[in-house]
């Protein structure tokens, strides 16, 4: 038996267009092929694969967040490639962000906050890139203090 990797998450949301552009413009995902359920929504893709299923709950009574049986999920978790060129896209974008790197180790990591407040931890293997983009060399980059 073996669970593998992330297969997709969903989220309820009363913010679609927004959640919708923060997903395209900040991580690069795009909007493609949903099956026709009875609720409007979006899947955002990442190459091939659907990984964030938006369900829009807008014109329902459906609760949203931990009420709404989401539980105690703290952060999704992405691996993800490119770390100096995810934080100037931030930056331009202008998409808060703080930076983490993992102790004893060559991995970084990008937080960021999608419209609906869920954290997102972009996890990056950093041994080869250029040692002035990593946290210690930026004093702005600080666990927890956005951008």
């Amino acid at each position: 038996m073996d669970v593998g990797l992330l297969d997709h998450y969903n989220i309820l949301t009363r913010k679609l267009d927004e959640t919708v552009r923060f997903y395209e413009r900040a991580l690069g995902m795009r909007s493609g092929p949903r099956p026709p359920f009875d609720v409007p929504g979006a899947w955002l893709y990442r190459g091939d694969h659907p990984v964030v299923h938006v369900i829009d709950i807008a014109g329902t009574t459906m609760e949203q967040g931990a009420g709404a049986g989401a539980g105690a999920v703290d952060h999704i978790a992405f691996l993800s490639h490119g770390f100096a060129a995810m934080k100037r896209h931030l930056d331009e974008q202008r998409v808060p962000f703080s930076v983490n790197l993992v102790p004893n180790s060559t991995r970084c990591q990008i937080f960021v906050r999608d419209p609906n407040d869920i954290q997102l931890e972009l996890n990056f293997e950093v041994r080869d890139e250029d040692a002035v983009d990593m946290p210690e060399a930026n004093a702005q980059s600080m666990p927890g203090q956005p951008r």
